[in-house]
Formats: structure tokens, sequence, C-alpha cells
């Protein structure tokens, strides 16, 4: 049953075809019974053809099979060829005008034709020893059929364009969602990079000064030393120069605080941030394991923004009973950041697709700053309710 059903969705023009055979077999049973009108047999197996063309092509030419349908009704009233099983062609293509064609025209004109083909039948051939009120009623229960196919079937096209446009807009929105991401990331990405800008800035900056008084206070060094001294000075105002020159479109819109290069956050002021987050009511679990050392500062800022952005989700999204966690575990070869939430976590899976915090675009944003740095990031529920975040930061970045 399935494969027939298969082969009528791949063929429908083959399965009108075989309909419009078996209309064409019946019209010739009935059109050629000795009882009937053999004098206008000439005219009645075109007619036949025509009604079962109607059928076998009404999906390719609706509109033209209509304009045939009505030439051969109004040849049948013109010959005196009565109704036939052939004349179910009629309503055939009526139904489907309503439902395929998107001319305007052709749905009204097969309306207004269904609605009073039984009228002329009747007025044509009249139903004998029947009054004229039988008359009237016999026209209305034959028009009905015709004003139900032409209603079901421009409710189905109501219908398949209503399901079309809801199609199209999901297109649309996920076009727009896949541009918004774009966005986002590039968004982050300036940012990140705006971030980064400030700390080698600063760095460069440091080495500059310390470059230059030394070049002052070694002047009983030997020679050598003082030019190496102003080589190491030469080369950072040139790197400083050439990085705010790449760099420097990143900063555009900034204000004006944008231009002064002052350290960035780092790992020692992740617990500032913790005893901050715990004034505005989170309560927070904050511990550090293994042996504090000097990190690169780009894994310094990551942290940093990671366990902000995280703590930040957490009283946002988390509920007003929720508690959180952040652990920081000095390894040999890397930084690991795990914090963890025990509030609605299934908030914080809106913030995987662009996010709703205009400011860090929640995991695409972590995601970005580390991988910035050749790290891994692994967000996601948390077992028994919340949501966990773990990274793993390498001392030396990527």
């Amino acid at each position: 049953m399935q494969r027939f059903y298969d082969f009528l969705r791949r063929h429908p023009t083959g399965v009108d075809c075989f309909w419009a055979v078996v209309l064409m077999g019946f019209s010739v049973l009935v059109w050629a019974e000795p009882a009937g009108p053999v004098e206008r047999s000439w005219v009645m197996l075109p007619l036949g053809v025509g009604l079962s063309l109607v059928v076998a092509l009404r999906r390719r030419m609706p509109e033209k099979m209509l304009l045939l349908a009505a030439l051969i009704g109004v040849v049948q009233l013109v010959t005196d060829v009565e109704q036939g099983p052939g004349n179910f062609a009629m309503l055939v293509i009526i139904y489907t005008v309503a439902a395929q064609s998107t001319s305007r025209w052709a749905s009204r004109f097969a309306l207004i034709g269904g609605l009073s083909a039984a009228t002329f039948s009747q007025i044509r051939w009249p139903q004998p020893d029947t009054t004229a009120l039988g008359q009237i009623f016999i026209t209305i229960i034959l028009t009905v059929p015709f004003a139900l196919a032409w209603v079901l079937g421009d409710s189905i096209r109501t219908r398949r364009a209503y399901f079309a446009e809801l199609e199209e807009r999901a297109h649309r929105l996920e076009k727009e969602r896949e541009a918004q991401g774009k966005v986002a990331v590039a968004a982050e990405r300036a940012r990140i990079a705006r971030e980064l800008h400030d700390v080698v800035a600063h760095n460069v900056s440091v080495m500059v000064v310390q470059a230059d008084g030394a070049a002052y206070v070694l002047d009983a060094a030997p020679d050598q030393a003082k030019q190496a001294l102003e080589t190491i000075s030469t080369t950072g105002r040139q790197a400083l120069a050439e990085m705010r020159r790449l760099l420097g479109v990143l900063r555009t819109g900034d204000g004006p605080e944008s231009g002064e290069y002052v350290p960035q956050p780092d790992v020692q002021q992740i617990e500032d941030l913790v005893e901050q987050v715990r004034r505005s009511g989170l309560t927070v679990d904050f511990k550090i394991e293994g042996t504090p050392r000097q990190l690169p500062s780009g894994v310094e800022l990551t942290a940093y923004r990671i366990v902000q952005e995280a703590l930040t989700n957490t009283r946002k999204h988390g509920g007003p009973e929720a508690g959180a966690s952040v652990r920081l575990v000095y390894f040999d070869d890397g930084l690991g950041l795990l914090v963890e939430d025990d509030g609605r976590g299934a908030a914080h899976e809106l913030y995987e697709d662009g996010g709703l915090d205009g400011q860090g675009h929640g995991l695409i944003g972590m995601r970005e700053r580390v991988g910035m740095v050749g790290g891994t990031l692994d967000a996601g529920p948390r077992p028994g309710g919340g949501f966990r975040i773990s990274a793993l930061l390498p001392l030396r970045t990527a």
C-alpha cells in the first residue's frame, strides 16, 4: 500500500491519464446505448475525448483545460447531447483550477461556470412531469457539488499558500540567524582584538620606557650594551607604531578614553570579581588549586573574561536561589577553569546561537576567547541541574 501511495505522489500525471481512460470508457458505454441519441453519435466521441483530455492534462494546463471544458459544455447544449459520465470532468477541473491556478480570472470563471452549469442543464433538459418548484430544487441540488468542489479547492490553495509562507519565513529567519551569528562573532573578535591591543600596547610601552631609561643610566657601560639598549628602544617604538596602524581601525567609534593604554584584568583580579558578585546577592564559592605563577597576559585576560561572563549569566538567568562555584587549577602546562551553578541552566543554551547579552554574546564570546589562546572550552547543562563551563588554557598561547 505504501508503494502505491509513493507511486501516486511521483507520477500524478500518469494517474490522471489512467482516470481519463476510465472516464472515456464509461462515456462510450453510456452514449453508445441503443436508447441514446444515435443521430448525434458523430459528436459524442469528440466530446468524450475532450472531457478525458481535460482530466488527463488538468495539472499541467488547468486554465486551458477549464476553457476546453466550458467549450465542451456549450457544444453539448447546442447539439443536444445530454450529460454523461464524462461530464464529471467539469467537476474535477473546477476543483483543480480553484486549488492550483494562480490566475484570479480562472478561479472566478470556474466558480461562475460551476454555479451556472446546473441551471443551463435544467433549462436545456428539464425533468419530465416536474413542477417549477421541483425544477428549482433539482437545480439547487445539482449546483451544490460544483460549489463544494470550488470551495474545497480554494481552501486547499489557501492552505498551501499559508504553509509556503511559513516555510519561506522559517528560511528567512534561519538566514537572519546565521547573519546575526556572524555579526556577533565579528563584534566579539573586534572586542577581543581591542583588549589584546591594550595588553600588548601596555607591555610594549613599558619596554620602551625601560629601554630609554637604561640608555640614559648606562653611560658608563660598554658601547655595545648601550647600542643594544638603543636598538631595543627603536624596535619597540616601531612595533608600537606598526600595531597602532594595523589595529587602529578596530577602535573606530570608541570614546576618547580608548586612547589610554591601561592594564587589562588578570587572574589576580578574579577574586575581586567574585567579591563584587557576592555583594550583588549571588553566593559564590571560590577556590584556587595548584601553585599560582605568572601567566601570559592573553591567558590571564581570557580567564578573567570567562569567569566574568559565566557569573553574569548565572546572575541573570540562574534564578533568585542560584549559587555558583569557581575553581582555578594551575597545571604544569596550563590553567584550568571550572564555573558551575545550580540555577536554571537551560536558559544558558540560548547563548549558543547569538546570546541575549549584548556585551559578551555568551558562549560565542567564550569560545572565541579560548580559541584565540589555543585552549579548549566545554559548556553545557550540569547533571542534577544548573550549568557548567570548563576551560583549559595553555601557558603558551597559540
